[in-house]
């Protein structure tokens, strides 16, 4: 009787040659177009946030509302947070595409 990690060993080494391709359905330079605008679409909504954020948190703080600036503070941090995963997107993927093709 085999012990369970050299079956799931082998279960794991078993490669079924499969590998993505981009010719296996139509329509793929239109989904990379779709998927290129909601980045940018993505980017310029960060962009407004980040402006809008600023522009409330100085002003909230200038009049000494600071809740409203402590909301300004935190819209700065989502928008630059968004910014940073909506650019590095491919870059992401890639990274943990790469990390399952090791397995």
């Amino acid at each position: 009787m085999e012990h369970a990690s050299i079956v799931v060993s082998r279960i794991i080494a078993a490669d079924p040659g499969i590998s993505p391709n981009e010719d296996g359905l139509p329509g793929l330079a239109v989904v990379k177009r779709l998927v290129g605008a909601l980045l940018t679409w993505g980017l310029v909504a960060c962009v407004a946030g980040l402006v809008i954020s600023v522009i409330v948190w100085a002003v909230a703080r200038q009049q000494g509302n600071y809740g409203y600036a402590s909301g300004g503070k935190t819209g700065v941090l989502i928008a630059a947070g968004g910014a940073l995963l909506i650019g590095g997107a491919n870059a992401i993927v890639a990274f943990f595409s790469g990390l399952g093709g090791m397995i």
